[in-house]
């Protein structure tokens, strides 16, 4: 047995947890009835990441403020604009493709009990509540514009104390960050059990009705990480962005992918900056903040599912309109929730663009919850895996300018 656990224990954790996937489809495929505990292996993981993850930004954002020194530069101008541009462009390239490839979809009732925002203003003034949630409320809820703002509050405050005091607030940072790299290690075992809660509860038979819809997704969604993002990263570095790409997907978006949580993803990005030798004062808020409005992938399915609406009901979309349309779902993506399923609630905004009905709308968001096992798998790891991607793409542009 100690052989055994000496072995595991020299994999990588990419490889640990491609065991856990393939042994969580097999038993899921074998005795699916039989063995419906493993499922709580899965919710476990996420509900550990889920628990830590607050707690982590919160400690680690406050810590790095107050101990930057005055002179200090840090990228978060470059990343911001990174993220914007990345997330329109995703935006964009959803409207093309689905121009190029429109959907016509069967519709199916949507959840009742579900209520989307009413418009772009709700959504935003959503964001600014968030601002000035109670410290408290915002680390029970996971709301990290919240924890954020606290953090950052809190952080330029304590600049000013004595240095056992900042010393105090960096190992408490170390101490929760240590926490996180032991909920890290149960990876495959939580990947087994949400591979098997997938596949024994939602099967593949319920997907191959829309077939073509998630090949679009998925499809654009490939694209984006593999030609769209890399050209962003090569025209900020002028070096082959190939590398750092696809490190960010493997390492940051092969988790995500699986708790389809940007949120419950942000300790593994963390440890993965951490890794590349990234700026800590910059990474400690960019990918907390990447987690809640870098959202190119919300960004195509918003765009994707508002057209193939559009042309299931038969109604026609100029130019002008689909730059608004473009424009619309950069915004709306950057208001999705961090949490699975949260650009879903998004689509009837986008529909509204049209002047498609509320209710035929959510019928669309229903279509969404049917192949969001995928979709919204693949918009996590996208997401996810850019807010690295992006932070590392200011960082090696930084140390140029340095060099």
């Amino acid at each position: 047995m100690k052989n055994l656990l000496n072995s595991w224990n020299k994999l990588s954790l990419v490889k640990q947890i491609i065991i856990g996937l393939v042994i969580g489809i097999v038993l899921a495929l074998v005795a699916p009835k039989q063995l419906a505990p493993i499922t709580m292996l899965g919710d476990l993981f996420v509900g550990a990441l889920k628990g830590v993850a607050p707690i982590l930004v919160f400690f680690l954002v406050m810590a790095a403020i107050a101990g930057h020194k005055s002179g200090e530069k840090t990228n978060m101008k470059h990343v911001l604009m990174l993220y914007l541009v990345g997330t329109f462009l995703a935006g964009t390239l959803a409207v093309v493709a689905s121009f190029i490839f429109p959907i016509n979809l069967t519709l199916v009732e949507a959840s009742t009990d579900i209520a989307p925002p009413s418009g772009i203003a709700e959504v935003l003034k959503n964001l600014l509540f968030n601002v000035v949630s109670n410290p408290v409320n915002a680390l029970l809820n996971a709301n990290y514009i919240g924890i954020l703002t606290w953090a950052l509050l809190l952080g330029v405050a304590f600049r000013k104390a004595g240095e056992t005091t900042k010393q105090f607030l960096a190992d408490a940072a170390d101490a929760v960050s240590q926490v996180v790299r032991w909920v890290i290690k149960l990876a495959p075992l939580g990947v087994m059990g949400l591979v098997f809660n997938s596949i024994a509860t939602t099967g593949l038979s319920a997907l191959a009705e829309y077939g073509q819809l998630i090949l679009l997704l998925v499809g654009v969604m490939v694209i984006d990480a593999l030609v769209i993002n890399p050209l962003i990263v090569y025209v900020n570095t002028r070096q082959n962005p190939y590398p750092l790409v696809l490190k960010c997907l493997k390492d940051s978006g092969v988790t995500a992918f699986f708790t389809r949580s940007s949120a419950a993803n942000i300790p593994v990005n963390m440890r993965l900056c951490e890794e590349l030798g990234l700026d800590k004062n910059t990474y400690s808020v960019s990918i907390p903040l990447g987690a809640t409005i870098n959202m190119g992938g919300a960004a195509i399915t918003i765009s994707i599912m508002a057209l193939a609406a559009a042309t299931t009901m038969g109604v026609s979309v100029d130019l002008p309109t689909a730059i608004i349309l473009c424009v619309l779902s950069a915004i709306s993506a950057c208001g999705a929730s961090g949490v699975a399923g949260g650009s879903l609630l998004l689509i009837p905004l986008a529909c509204s663009l049209f002047g498609i009905p509320n209710e035929v709308a959510m019928q669309f968001v229903g279509i969404g919850m049917i192949v969001g096992v995928i979709q919204d798998s693949c918009e996590t790891a996208l997401n996810s895996s850019t807010d690295v991607l992006f932070t590392a793409t200011a960082d090696i542009v930084a140390k140029k300018k340095n060099a």
